[in-house]
């Protein structure tokens, strides 16, 4: 009864940050393992982060029809099918690790990217009862929900990487009990559906009409650049401190510190982007991105780890937190499915494209795994060069499109 009381925007919220918690741990569960597990499945060392590379590409092809579904009959029903796949992910992962079968452990990954997918969309969630004061706030907490999971996460990896004969099964075992207990939550969240007679008179933009909108095109850049770039360098990490004599418990720390370094700073993001808005968070965002590559190119010593990835984990925070507030801003609610499917699968194609490079500059690039990590950092600056033009370019274009802040 006392939860019900709860106004609807914020038990919302309550709701998406347990779901955050507990299904949000498996990702930094599939990121350490994924690649460590692979180079042990894998013939070719090259291929090592295939896996998670194709857990990402799972939610680049699943975003856009799962939006599509959360557009039609709800959240609710789009975050279920995201469990399910966290699910299936699991059993399929601890069964391709059993029968040592690399190319079974990569259709884990395809299936797992449906909960990624899913998971993604908790942002949005977030922003969909929200007041338009609320909203940058609620994105924040949300995000902040993966503090639990960045603790949870790392944690079962060291409880149960080796608690059977062969690693790591017992870890995807506790991926499915993981996203059962989200399952769960979910059935408590209440957001409405946007209604058909509003959608036919309002009318929805095609994708080449977005597309040439100025705030909804740079959204998406930075948000695309931010993800892309986290997801490159974390990839790289476990097989780069594992490379340069560390353990894998040194390397599960470091992730669980980078974890916390994303979500931590999401309880005070919401209130930065209310007071100097999202573009200026965006900004600073990418400098401190741009640190995170000057740490990881300064030295290969454990601190150098840990700075370079809390440095990575709070920059990725502050830009695409902004990101995904500035294209809410720019579009009507009822085209929020084409919107944002479109977002996450351009977002996820350039995510794949690093997870694959990763694993390839890490491996393949200099011989040792020193110089594969010099190779990773080097490679942010391209597209940090993008992502701060394209901003630039924002800020002189004045002209704003999509709807206004709040509509």
């Amino acid at each position: 009864m006392m939860f019900q009381s709860i106004p609807r925007e914020k038990r919302n919220v309550i709701v998406l940050v347990l779901v955050q918690a507990t299904a949000g741990a498996q990702m930094p569960i599939v990121f350490i393992v994924g690649g460590l597990a692979g180079q042990s499945l894998a013939s070719n060392v090259c291929w090592a982060t295939l896996p998670i590379s194709l857990i990402v590409f799972g939610s680049m092809t699943t975003a856009p029809w799962l939006s599509t579904l959360m557009q039609k009959f709800g959240r609710r029903t789009g975050f279920w099918c995201g469990c399910l796949g966290g699910i299936t992910g699991g059993l399929i992962g601890a069964y391709a690790l059993v029968i040592e079968s690399f190319l079974l452990f990569l259709v884990s990954g395809y299936t797992t990217g449906i909960y990624m997918a899913a998971n993604g969309f908790l942002r949005f969630a977030a922003a969909d009862s929200a007041s338009a004061e609320f909203r940058p706030k609620a994105i924040s907490y949300v995000m902040a929900g993966g503090l639990l999971a960045a603790v949870i996460g790392p944690q079962f990896v060291k409880l149960t990487h080796d608690q059977f004969v062969i690693p790591f099964v017992g870890t995807y075992l506790v991926i499915i009990g993981l996203n059962l207990l989200a399952a769960l939550f979910v059935l408590f969240l209440d957001i409405p559906l946007v209604t058909g007679a509003r959608t036919v008179a309002n009318g929805v933009r095609s994708y080449r009409e977005l597309l040439q909108q100025p705030r909804i095109v740079v959204a998406i850049i930075c948000g695309m650049v931010s993800y892309a770039l986290m997801n490159l360098m974390m990839t790289a990490t476990p097989l780069a401190v594992v490379g340069c004599g560390f353990t894998a418990n040194n390397a599960a720390d470091v992730v669980s510190l980078h974890v916390l370094a994303m979500f931590a700073p999401a309880f005070i993001t919401g209130h930065l982007i209310a007071r100097f808005g999202a573009e200026k968070v965006v900004a600073s965002g990418l400098v401190l991105l741009s640190l995170a590559g000057i740490t990881g190119l300064s030295g290969i010593s454990l601190y150098n780890f840990f700075g370079a990835l809390v440095l990575l984990g709070v920059g990725w925070n502050f830009s695409f937190i902004g990101a995904t507030d500035m294209l809410i801003s720019a579009h009507h609610p009822h085209e929020r499915g084409r919107v944002q499917g479109m977002n996450d699968m351009i977002v996820f194609g350039c995510v794949t494209i690093a997870s694959l490079s990763s694993g390839t500059l890490m491996n393949c690039s200099g011989g040792t795994a020193a110089s594969g990590w010099q190779s990773v950092n080097w490679a942010m600056i391209p597209f940090l060069s993008l992502a701060a033009i394209s901003l630039l370019w924002l800020a002189l274009f004045r002209p704003r499109s999509g709807r206004p802040a709040g509509s």
